[in-house]
């Protein structure tokens, strides 16, 4: 997780924890208190499964609090980040 974390804070963005939407951590572009996150990031590992159900759920929770949802999926060996990107409004 660090990795993905340390990778957004590289980007200039404010990574807070994503426990308030179920997910590892909410992004924002200027911070808490000036705008809304408009991310929500899980991190899965590389051999994780991810589930419709799973995807459905957090499509589910992202439109309700109007956010994009990404799957970060760390390659340390590669050192490069993979992210899926799901909006759906």
């Amino acid at each position: 997780k660090y990795a993905v974390y340390r990778d957004l804070r590289d980007q200039g963005l404010i990574v807070t924890p994503g426990i308030k939407y179920g997910c590892d951590f909410a992004v924002y572009k200027h911070g808490p208190g000036v705008d809304h996150a408009p991310y929500m990031v899980s991190v899965k590992k590389t051999k994780d499964e991810i589930t419709a159900t799973e995807i459905v759920k957090a499509g589910r929770l992202a439109t309700t609090v109007r956010k994009r949802f990404i799957l970060a999926i760390p390659d340390l060996e590669a050192e490069r980040i993979r992210c899926l990107i799901f909006k759906w409004f």
